[in-house]
């Protein structure tokens, strides 16, 4: 029997080779046979053709698509996808919600015609590639997760999903695109890229991972999938692609109760985290460390709470509700879309307004029946907190009222691509309403400066 190189549950394993041999340095040797993660095979093909090694590896086919979406390119998007195919079809397109990122990679699953696999962060977005993928090809597309699990030569996944799906039949798919890349570095997901063969890799995202997101145990995209190839801006877009949109900064005053609960919370959170010097000591992760430290410290357990305090009552603020319901009369004739970071205000803006709330804690279906109905002008807003952050087609919406939020610049560029979606000459805007002379300012300066930077 001569050598052959084989693909077992991400690792490919070389057969008929002895242990005196020289191989490759990305093999180990691993009971009794040489072994090495899956996504070094491209690198090894001409090695096997050198040493005459049979390869049986790969098992995509070949795809007799056609492509029933007729719609034209952008330059962009024509821009993008040559840029990739010049990085020999690896690496990541960074471009704006709503610019089209979906239709670069139905380009180019239909340019490669090859077994291709999609890799989505949630079920909604997962059936919105389904719906996507079979309007395009119009052939069977395959969905595999906890509630169904069909596998064709064109398939759509989640993350959760994708290492089972790869293991078993990571071989069967020589292009794999992960959709919302920035997820990717998480260890266990990243580990899906590792165990692939394919040698054809695209990731999609608004909002690339910085540098502190893929460190400390967080696999790093570029060595996974490839480099950023091609990048814009969302001023670039707007007016062409995008909606025209304004953002506008609303501020409000605590009210007296409100603002002595807050200076009373804030000197123990700010006590602690100054003599600590969390943020010097531990960067991006100072939070992290306080959460570590209260489980043993009670100084640090108290300052963590009192700033858990601080973000509930700056989100149900008085006067940003006050504010919220001014902005809902003045655009009654739009829809809107309403974020904040707690799920109590969240509700009790719901109730407060007569408003459907989606949240984690809302199911699959009813979260499908609220956006179909908000979709067809049944609902004027919808209220969430972070659920909407991502991925979801909300073409109709042109309104976002942010009552709260995190300082991450990749949540305020998300929010705003919710309604920047262009229809017709109407212009999007995004309220912040923001207490004055508290955490909220800091944030939004934040936010703000890491997405025009």
């Amino acid at each position: 029997m001569s050598a052959a190189l084989a693909f077992q549950g991400g690792t490919l394993v070389l057969y008929q080779v002895d242990q005196d041999v020289s191989v490759p340095a990305a093999f180990q040797w691993i009971k009794g046979r040489w072994r090495c993660p899956a996504h070094h095979y491209p690198t090894l093909i001409p090695w096997l053709r050198e040493q005459g090694i049979r390869d049986q590896v790969h098992r995509w086919q070949r795809l007799p698509l056609k492509l029933y979406d007729t719609r034209q390119a952008h330059d962009y998007q024509y821009a993008a996808l040559k840029a990739w195919e010049a990085a020999d079809q690896r690496g990541s397109i960074v471009l704006p919600t709503g610019a089209g990122k979906t239709f670069v990679a139905i380009q180019a699953i239909y340019r490669l015609k090859r077994s291709a696999l999609v890799i989505a962060p949630t079920i909604d977005l997962l059936h919105q590639w389904y719906a996507r993928l079979v309007n395009a090809f119009q052939i069977e597309v395959g969905v595999y997760y906890g509630g169904e699990k069909s596998i064709t030569p064109l398939t759509v996944t989640t993350y959760h999903s994708a290492g089972d799906l790869i293991a078993a039949q990571g071989n069967q798919f020589k292009l794999i695109i992960y959709d919302e890349v920035h997820h990717l570095p998480a260890p266990n997901w990243g580990e899906t890229a590792l165990m692939s063969p394919a040698p054809a890799r695209m990731g999609l995202t608004a909002t690339y991972p910085e540098a502190h997101e893929q460190e400390n145990g967080r696999w790093r995209v570029d060595e996974l999938i490839g480099p950023v190839v091609y990048q814009q801006p969302i001023d670039s877009l707007v007016g062409s692609r995008l909606a025209e949109y304004r953002t506008e900064r609303l501020r409000i005053d605590l009210t007296r109760t409100e603002r002595q609960q807050y200076d009373a919370d804030y000197a123990i959170y700010t006590g602690y985290f100054r003599a600590h010097q969390l943020h010097r000591k531990h960067g991006p992760n100072w939070l992290l460390e306080l959460m570590r430290q209260g489980a043993y410290d009670r100084d640090a357990r108290r300052a963590y709470l009192a700033r858990q305090r601080l973000v509930r009552l700056l989100a149900g603020a008085e006067n940003k509700l006050a504010a919220l319901d001014d902005l809902l009369r003045e655009y009654a004739h739009e829809q809107a879309l309403i974020f904040t970071e707690s799920n109590d205000v969240v509700y009790q803006i719901a109730r407060r307004h007569l408003l459907p709330a989606l949240t984690y804690e809302t199911k699959a279906a009813e979260r499908k029946a609220i956006l179909d109905a908000f979709q067809s002008g049944q609902y004027r807003a919808l209220v969430t907190s972070k659920v909407l952050n991502e991925g979801v087609d909300v073409p109709e919406a042109k309104i976002a009222i942010v009552l709260g939020g995190s300082a991450s610049a990749r949540e305020y560029i998300q929010r705003l691509g919710r309604v920047l979606r262009k229809a017709g000459n109407r212009q999007a805007v995004l309220f912040e309403v923001i207490a004055r002379k508290t955490l909220d300012e800091g944030k939004s300066q934040r936010r703000r400066r890491g997405a025009y930077r």
